[in-house]
């Protein structure tokens, strides 16, 4: 079996002796794996958020209390923009970029209201910010931001 750089006209120029290749860098319109592992992440987060919302939601218009139905409106609202964070990082729209940094710092303020009010338990709120701290400091890496065409 032939190798691919044994065959005529395919193989790749050698670099110049004393010089070096430059290290490969993810260009404009090639998706970083992270940016697609968050993309998919966002998807799944939206779908199952549209199922929990519509959950609340009916809770609440059953007469259980009001508070359900507007916190499953607030879940619906993140849940749809979570779909469209998703979307637009799968194919790298420059939006998308600003999108997952609102919604990601607003993830962090809903994690600090939460433990303010003492409404979540000190280990998951601390993963919950450690979580989004990352995924914030990674939206702002400069090979990230040029995948969105974000400079």
């Amino acid at each position: 079996m032939q190798q691919p750089s044994d065959q005529p006209g395919t193989s790749q120029p050698s670099p110049q002796p004393g010089t070096s290749q430059p290290s490969p860098q993810p260009s404009t319109g090639e998706r970083p794996l992270g940016v697609t592992i968050l993309a998919v992440l966002a998807a799944i987060s939206g779908v199952l958020g549209l199922f929990g919302s519509l959950v609340l939601i009916g809770i609440g218009g059953s007469g259980l209390g009001g508070g359900f139905a507007i916190f499953g409106l607030i879940a619906l609202i993140l849940s749809v923009l979570y779909l469209v964070f998703a979307y637009g990082a799968w194919t790298l729209k420059a939006w998308a970029w600003t999108l997952g940094v609102g919604l990601t710092v607003a993830s962090i303020a809903l994690t600090v209201i939460q433990l303010v009010q003492r409404s979540t338990d000190l280990p998951g709120a601390l993963i919950s910010l450690v979580i989004s701290g990352v995924i914030l400091y990674y939206l702002f890496q400069p090979d990230v931001k040029a995948a969105f065409n974000r400079t």
